[in-house]
């Protein structure tokens, strides 16, 4: 296999003759030479050398966060939208602790991601002393939820060691890299260092003599089809092309819009449907482009899919869930042009396969509707608004969006589609902060489930200091509800703890200037929904889910044997 990687010369680091300066000064002019614009954090005395001078040089905005793992969201969610460098600025011990949880989503994501945490002074470090904030064993802690950790141990090293860790967190596959400085050395002096523009990122090539195998075998097959997950992201206008020439599309809930929507010969994410299964055993051949084909898309890798070929940037993603008859290391992008560079304009694919396609789309989509019951209008007025209007469209995990947002709410391009990929909830307010924070032309809409939304109520204190552009589409059913379901499905009714405590969210709201609409008939929602997005900064509307009622049909979380059902 060609191993050639396509390397660009990297940022420079030069040093003028000048007065010397605090490594917490050269940190942040290096960051704002990179181009970062936005960080997210909270100040801490361990932090507060950087974050004092990015204060005073007042080239970079920072976001403060009410707790670091609200942080981590917002930075993750800007990453995704912006589709640049997202930063997050923690403190050692505790608070990088707090971070590690929301840490783990972005490991999960790939979402390329730095975060600048610190150490308690270098004297101490690792010592198990008991200096403040110290924790002996931080740096195991790091790496276990980082694509790479850097530590700086001398001054002069400092700037080179972030530039190092931007590169790799952005080098696909990418993922959030930490860069721990301890305080005392963001407080020593050195000489003044510039840094010449954003870091240049390497691209894998593919192998040619890969290509020209994977398409002598499109040429051959009758019924392809093309899986697109997160990594393909970048590759929208070559997938675009190929979905026109004869493939079939299905993609992953992270690789949703890489090829619109509505295309004709696109399953979008409806891909555990039993009209996707049919599809699948039609197909003669799907390549697999960027996707783990996580477990809660294929059934735990039980789902039978056609033969796979598959396209990575990760060369241990190979073969990974599902045996391949063929592996292509390589940028997403440039593998897809590649592809299409040595097939016909036109596939000889079976019409009749591409109209099938089209129509298992359209009955997946019929049978959730009426799964939605009298929350259709509500639906459709989202997705009509996030497609047409670009609207960044952030999701909390919480029944209504495993229920209609992840698949049914339409999104107007890749980037602009942010979920909790791993699973965990309450992220949902911070990811709709940091979404904002891009600052994309439409205004975010989040959507959120009561339970969740508590476990990080103080970031609306964020959302409305910040002027977050964002409407929060909270659905309150008091409680966790898809708990509820799942035990009502597999434990006999026996509902234990999920009946919450749920507090009064207008007050919540009025405590910190939000402004609150609550709905309490469905027809009210897509009036509600237009005045908040006309409407200035964050605002809030609550759908009372007890006055309008259920779905019309339960959603139940996993199958009960990946649940775990006891015996």
């Amino acid at each position: 296999m060609n191993q050639d990687v396509q390397t660009r010369a990297r940022s420079r680091v030069t040093t003028p003759a000048a007065t010397e300066q605090p490594v917490g000064d050269a940190i942040a002019a290096a960051l704002a030479d990179m181009g970062v614009t936005t960080a997210f954090g909270v100040i801490s005395i361990h932090n507060m050398p950087i974050l004092d001078a990015i204060g005073r040089q007042g080239r970079i905005r920072f976001v403060p966060a009410r707790g670091e793992a609200g942080a981590m969201n917002m930075a993750d969610a800007f990453a995704r939208v912006s589709r640049s460098l997202g930063v997050v600025i923690t403190s050692t011990g505790t608070a990088a602790g707090n971070a590690a949880g929301s840490q783990v989503e972005a490991l999960t994501a790939g979402s390329p991601l730095l975060h600048i945490t610190t150490q308690v002074d270098r004297e101490f470090m690792d010592l198990d002393r008991a200096a403040i904030h110290d924790v002996p064993r931080q740096p195991d802690m790091l790496k276990a939820v980082s694509k790479h950790y850097l530590r700086v141990r001398e001054p002069v090293g400092a700037v080179d060691a972030l530039l190092e860790a931007a590169t790799t967190a952005l080098t696909a596959p990418s993922g959030p890299v930490t860069l721990e400085i301890p305080v005392d050395v963001q407080r020593r002096k050195i000489a003044p260092q510039q840094v010449a523009g954003a870091p240049d990122i390497p691209l894998r090539r593919p192998d040619p003599a890969r290509l020209d195998a994977l398409a002598e075998r499109v040429r051959q097959a009758e019924r392809p089809m093309l899986w697109l997950g997160g990594g393909a992201r970048g590759a929208a206008a070559a997938a675009r092309a190929l979905a026109e020439r004869g493939f079939g599309i299905v993609t992953s809930t992270n690789g949703r819009a890489v090829v619109p929507e509505g295309h004709p010969h696109s399953l979008g994410a409806f891909n555990m449907t039993k009209e996707a299964e049919h599809i699948y055993g039609a197909s003669d051949l799907m390549i697999v482009v960027g996707s783990r084909l996580r477990g809660n898309e294929t059934q735990n890798n039980k789902m039978r899919l056609p033969r796979l070929a598959q396209i990575d940037a990760d060369p241990l993603q190979a073969g990974r869930n599902y045996p391949v008859e063929l592996f292509i290391a390589g940028d997403a992008r440039l593998a897809l042009e590649g592809l299409a560079a040595r097939l016909p304009q036109t596939l000889a694919t079976d019409p009749c396969f591409l109209a099938q396609v089209g129509a298992a789309r359209a009955e997946a989509e019929a049978a959730l509707r009426r799964a939605l019951g009298p929350y259709t209008p509500l639906a459709d007025a989202l997705s009509r608004r996030v497609e047409r209007g670009g609207h960044p469209w952030v999701r909390d995990v919480t029944v209504s969006n495993s229920t209609f947002g992840n698949r049914y709410v339409r999104l107007a391009e890749p980037r602009l589609g942010v979920h909790a990929l791993g699973g965990g909830i309450g992220q949902g307010i911070a990811m709709g902060i940091g979404a904002a924070a891009a600052r994309v032309a439409a205004k975010t809409i989040a959507l959120l489930g009561d339970g969740g939304a508590q476990l990080m109520l103080g970031e609306l204190a964020t959302a409305v200091e910040s002027r977050a552009d964002v409407v929060f589409v909270l659905m309150n059913d008091r409680g966790y509800g898809v708990i509820r379901n799942i035990q009502d499905a597999q434990y006999d009714g026996r509902r234990f703890f999920a009946d919450i405590l749920t507090p009064d969210f207008a007050l919540v709201c009025r405590s910190v200037g939000l402004p609150h609409a609550r709905v309490t008939h469905i027809e009210a929602f897509e009036p509600a929904l237009d005045r908040a997005i006309a409407a200035a900064g964050p605002q809030m509307i609550e759908v009372d889910m007890t006055a309008i009622g259920p779905f019309g049909q339960k959603f139940a979380g996993p199958p009960a044997g990946a649940a775990g059902r006891p015996s």
